[in-house]
């Protein structure tokens, strides 16, 4: 799998293709507030390249404006990480670091992961952006069944015409079906806004009980007192039903 695959399956137009190296130096001086994170940057990049920028003249999709965001484009980067870089605080600066929506192509052996994150409006900083939401993040794996169809559903033909935001939006619900289809084995997204919500929330709410059951888990195994550990089991086992139960959700 190969940056080149990726866009040939979102199906860039060429009139989008921009294929510029970006400095480091950009990145250092617009998204990185701590001397750690301009050190991360300096030694964990390889190799920035912005790919295409995706505005209503090269995709013929309209811009997004209201009191919270203003998509004007949506740019397509690459970077290749070094193998000691830590990811994901990377993926964050960059995403944090450009003022347009990203679609992120990350690689870093053995494979590829794809990022998106939303912006807003700055409340504290005028005509500044940030994060609104948790970066999301899909890895690419040729072995998983699920992975062709993923890829095919981010053609941009097949994303919602009304404007750029829809457009990134259903892309974020693309990557959200495929973190449900990790878990079923099956990729299905969402028919409709409604559907997508519900999967959100039963994602989220996974989430949060795996995390339980791993802490829960490690204080069980940690346990000398008999009854303790009889207790302990058993919101683990009440725990994992409600984990099983989410799933079905999705």
């Amino acid at each position: 799998m190969t940056v080149a695959d990726i866009i040939a399956a979102i199906q860039v137009p060429a009139a989008a293709r921009v294929d510029q190296r970006v400095p480091k130096k950009l990145l250092v001086e617009n998204g990185a507030p701590t001397a750690a994170d301009k050190r991360q940057i300096n030694e964990g990049i390889e190799e920035l390249v912005w790919l295409a920028a995706l505005k209503p003249t090269t995709i013929g999709v309209p811009a997004y404006r209201d009191e919270v965001r203003d998509y004007l484009e949506i740019a397509v980067l690459s970077v290749v990480l070094r193998p000691e870089a830590k990811a994901p605080r990377l993926t964050e600066l960059i995403h944090r670091s450009v003022p347009y929506p990203v679609l992120l192509i990350q690689c870093q052996a053995p494979g590829i992961t794809l990022s998106l994150a939303h912006l807003r409006w700055s409340q504290g900083q005028a005509r500044q952006t940030v994060l609104d939401g948790a970066v999301i993040t899909a890895t690419v794996d040729p072995g998983k069944p699920a992975t062709p169809a993923f890829l095919s559903s981010l053609n941009l033909s097949q994303q919602p015409r009304q404007s750029l935001y829809a457009v990134y939006q259903g892309w974020i619900e693309r990557f959200e079906a495929h973190a449900a289809a990790q878990l079923t084995g099956v990729f299905n997204p969402a028919p409709d806004a409604t559907a997508a919500e519900r999967r959100r929330a039963a994602l989220a709410d996974h989430q949060r009980l795996s995390r339980e059951i791993t802490l829960l888990r490690a204080s069980a195994s940690k346990e000398t007192q008999l009854n303790r550990r009889v207790e302990l089991n058993l919101e683990l086992k009440r725990l994992e039903s409600h984990l099983a139960e989410t799933a079905r959700q999705f």
